[in-house]
């Protein structure tokens, strides 16, 4: 596969991750998935056909980071494309009952490890003066929801260094965009809809298009501004939200259309 762009996809080893390390594979890239499970990883590389990499990596811990990024490197001796991707969720609890420990944990997985992935791979791109860079951020990071401080703070702070990140690597041939989705139909949105924390009707009446987003298309969306024909695009946060977020009306935003 010599030849080919190089993706790292963090978190990559299921859903939105996977969708997009399969974009990105059926597009030609040799993709690398880096996930907290290293085996999984592994398997889900190998899934998508001979040549890609799964490895172990916590972007949270700085060492794994570093370690993980020098292995891609000394393998494939560079990193064209950049997804970050690997977050955790929230606890949904009250603000008066949330603690520093559960609030850091987040902050750290969700944003510090864009920041520290991100300068890994960076000091690369600018070595070989080109790369596209895609973050995931999020609606909870563009608009208020109760109850989800850490979370919403962590993903704001993701679509914030986006910008700083893009107009200090402009001219460096690097490009820096964020994908800020909505409510994506994933195994832990099923898990939070099962447990009685997402009431998934009232998440489809409040989206205009009246249903969730599936992993596939938030992959379309990052391959989008990682391809060349967002050549020209950088500093965006791209809400792919089925119009979450356009919406400022009350009551529901989608209701059937009558006859």
């Amino acid at each position: 596969m010599a030849g080919q762009p190089v993706a790292v996809v963090t978190g990559g080893a299921e859903g939105i991750g996977f969708a997009v390390a399969e974009r990105f594979a059926q597009a030609g890239c040799t993709v690398v998935i880096a996930d907290l499970d290293g085996s999984k990883a592994a398997a889900k590389a190998a899934a998508i056909g001979p040549g890609h990499l799964g490895l172990a990596m916590d972007v949270a811990d700085e060492g794994s980071v570093t370690s993980g990024i020098a292995a891609i490197l000394a393998r494939h001796g560079r990193i064209d494309m950049l997804v970050n991707n690997a977050g955790i969720a929230d606890t949904h609890k009250p603000t008066v009952d949330q603690d520093n420990l559960a609030f850091e944990r987040i902050v750290r997985v969700n944003l510090q490890g864009v920041f520290a992935v991100s300068r890994e791979v960076g000091r690369s791109m600018l070595a070989q003066g080109r790369g596209a860079i895609v973050n995931l951020s999020s609606i909870a990071g563009l608009s208020g929801l109760p109850r989800r401080n850490a979370y919403g703070a962590a993903k704001a702070g993701v679509a914030a260094m986006t910008r700083s990140m893009a107009v200090e690597w402009a001219g460096c041939g690097i490009r820096v965009n964020a994908v800020a989705p909505g409510y994506v139909r994933t195994a832990l949105l099923a898990e939070l809809i099962a447990s009685g924390r997402v009431d998934q009707a009232r998440l489809q009446r409040r989206t205009p298009m009246g249903r969730l987003a599936e992993p596939a298309e938030i992959a379309e969306a990052v391959w989008f501004l990682c391809s060349p024909a967002a050549s020209y695009i950088t500093g965006v946060v791209l809400s792919v939200d089925g119009g979450w977020m356009a919406f400022g009306d009350s009551g529901d935003a989608w209701t059937p259309l009558q006859d």
